[in-house]
């Protein structure tokens, strides 16, 4: 039951649409009827609200959090809890599993499970995304560390959650990755051409 009902919860939690629900509440219609058509904080932003955008990153992220908290407060594995919080950001049952690309829920759920392994990843994205101005790859090479971040921390179990949700935010990214490798994904500030 350890392992069975943090993960129920944790998918639960983590399948919340915040950035559908927000944006529909602001009268600004389906989020994924616009721009890339994802329901995270990234996409929340092209429609003008920066507002919104950020509350959406900050609910996706407390999604995971709470779900390790959950688990910590009542004896559970807060790892399992996280990664279902994750995965249920990614593939929500009640979007047709349909979700975003985790990474939000990545990073609340790390400062969950480990202040320091939280506050790695988040010098990581900065620092790469500062350097390069890609946000994706910035969550890329964040994901790929925090596995062997936790495993050096003394956190195995922690490390392979981590390796879990590593992997499924590669195969989220798989179309920025194509850009990236192409060189044509947009970089952080850039204004998208109009044809």
């Amino acid at each position: 039951m350890s392992i069975i009902l943090p993960a129920l919860i944790g998918y639960l939690l983590g399948s919340i649409p915040f950035g559908l629900v927000i944006t529909k509440l602001a009268g600004l219609g389906d989020i994924r009827n616009v721009g890339s058509g994802n329901i995270g904080a990234t996409n929340v932003l092209r429609t003008g609200r920066k507002d919104l955008a950020l509350a959406t990153l900050l609910l996706d992220g407390g999604k995971g959090a709470i779900a390790v908290f959950i688990a910590l407060a009542l004896g559970w594995r807060p790892e399992v809890a996280g990664a279902a919080a994750f995965l249920g950001h990614c593939f929500p049952v009640w979007l047709s599993f349909k979700g975003g690309k985790g990474v939000a829920t990545f990073m609340g759920t790390l400062f969950a499970l480990n202040l320091v392994a939280g506050l790695f990843a988040g010098a990581i994205w900065l620092s790469v995304a500062f350097l390069l101005r890609y946000s994706s790859l910035s969550a890329l090479i964040a994901a790929a560390a925090m596995p062997f971040v936790l495993f050096a921390l003394g956190l195995p179990t922690y490390a392979i959650a981590a390796l879990f949700m590593a992997m499924l935010i590669y195969i989220r990214h798989k179309e920025n990755i194509a850009r990236l490798i192409s060189g044509t994904e947009p970089k952080i500030g850039a204004k998208k051409s109009t044809a």
